[in-house]
């Protein structure tokens, strides 16, 4: 029995799909005007392993990640300018190359972290339609009013606002700091912005309101609607979409369909550095790329997110990343000395089901791991066991159980030659022999056991 927690009601449920043996899946995508960072990433992780449950579950599932490659305004509340033309004028290129490159960089991280693609990535450029034609909906429904700058959600219209984030219009209003501006309600929010009337915009459409361009909002509502239907299973996102964003997708299907958008709203905790905000202000928004630079392998990454129950906070320190890349490390070296796979420990097995149905406890389910590395079953089994696991954890080691490190005799040689360096203390000639080595595809590590020799990937 799967249970996952649901936000919308606050407790975990068992899970049944809407049709058997089938999940359709909408998970909130990178907004492509800069690199996506770990704190991104541990929420996308969560997602992927997520969707590994429900595979490892016998579901079929249809993965939804959009891409958000323009509408989403620097500031939440409508206000700012959208960050798409602010990557433009940073770095000199039209809003199209700036998401094209971006995307690229997203999809190429996904893939060094092991996160199984969607089965969609529609951009919301290529939707303005599908996003047109759900405002006309709202409209129509008596949700929506224009003002001189754009297309409105009128939530007073919508007795159930704020039931995900369980806080009321009326308490919203109370300590809302908004320029009301022609806004009728502090909650209301932007449908459709027009252009500015001085300037042309880089990203702009026509519509029978005007030219201009969609709400960061509606192209989720629009495109969850065209991949998976008015009601689909599960929405996934971070715990900062709970109070705006994802509380606005559901006005907008009940606004267009009179609709319960998803049947189940998950999501995951913020990732802190050394316990504080993470920000690029203060230099401590990280990306994947930053880890590979400071040699950290981002499957270790996922190994540390892992470690951290998805609905609680994790604190991201250099320490902590580097203590998980030993711990992913040993393992490795482990499992390499061990028999081809055979016999799976079925004990072991449903004992790591039961770890995962019970809302994605990852750290318990890596324990089970360790237990079952460290336990004395035969190698083999182990093998065929974890790699079972692997299929939820999602660390690769497919590639490492029962295949042993191969060691090419001029890579012998040169660890033979830099022992010998070290032993007389050329530190320089031994560091220059490590760089030598890296170049062939391989990394030492001085340990108290001596040189430990890996392959670079």
């Amino acid at each position: 029995m799967l249970k996952l927690y649901n936000t919308l009601t606050r407790k975990k449920e068992e899970f049944q799909p809407l049709k058997k043996g089938k999940v359709g899946l909408y998970v909130c995508g990178p907004t492509v005007y800069w690199f996506a960072h770990v704190g991104n990433f541990r929420t996308y992780l969560f997602a992927d392993v997520l969707c590994r449950a429900l595979e490892m579950n016998d579901y079929s599932l249809t993965t939804v990640v959009n891409i958000t490659d323009v509408g989403h305004l620097t500031d939440d509340e409508d206000q700012g300018e959208d960050k798409m033309l602010v990557a433009m004028r940073r770095e000199g290129k039209t809003a199209f190359e700036i998401a094209e490159f971006y995307t690229q960089a997203f999809m190429k991280d996904v893939e060094q972290l092991n996160i199984k693609p969607a089965q969609e990535f529609p951009k919301a450029t290529d939707h303005i339609q599908e996003q047109i034609n759900m405002i006309k909906l709202i409209e129509k429904n008596g949700f929506a009013y224009t003002t001189s700058d754009g297309v409105y959600f009128d939530t007073s219209k919508l007795p159930e606002y704020g039931v995900l984030s369980g806080q009321k219009a009326e308490d919203k209003k109370a300590g809302a700091r908004v320029e009301m501006k022609e806004k009728k309600n502090p909650t209301d929010f932007a449908l459709w912005k027009f252009s500015p009337k001085d300037q042309q915009r880089d990203m702009e459409w026509e519509s029978s309101w005007g030219k201009g361009f969609p709400g960061w909002h509606i192209e989720c509502s629009a495109m969850a609607e065209k991949y998976l239907g008015p009601t689909f299973d599960i929405h996934t996102g971070g715990v900062d979409h709970i109070a705006v964003h994802h509380e606005n997708e559901i006005a907008q299907a009940v606004g267009a369909n009179h609709a319960q958008q998803a049947r189940f709203w998950m999501h995951g905790e913020y990732l802190t550095v050394d316990n504080g905000k993470m920000s690029k202000s203060l230099g401590n928004l990280y990306t994947i790329d930053d880890l590979v630079e400071k040699g950290i392998d981002p499957l270790s990454f996922r190994y540390f997110v892992l470690g951290a129950h998805y609905r609680t906070k994790l604190n991201f320190t250099w320490e902590a990343l580097e203590a998980a890349q030993n711990a992913l490390f040993r393992l490795r070296d482990i499992v390499r000395d061990w028999e081809a796979p055979k016999d799976e420990c079925d004990k072991c097995g449903k004992r790591f089901k039961d770890a995962i149905n019970d809302d994605l406890n990852t750290p318990q389910a890596l324990a089970i791991v360790w237990e079952l590395v460290d336990s004395d079953k035969p190698s083999h089994t182990k093998a065929q066991t974890l790699l079972k696991f692997d299929e939820v954890l999602g660390l690769g080691l497919k590639e490492y159980i029962a295949k042993p490190l191969l060691i090419p005799d001029e890579i012998s040689a040169l660890l033979v030659e830099r022992e010998k360096v070290r032993k007389e203390k050329d530190w320089k000639a031994s560091d220059e022999i490590r760089e030598q080595i890296k170049t062939k595809g391989f990394l030492v590590e001085d340990t108290d056991q001596g040189q430990k020799l890996r392959e670079k990937r």
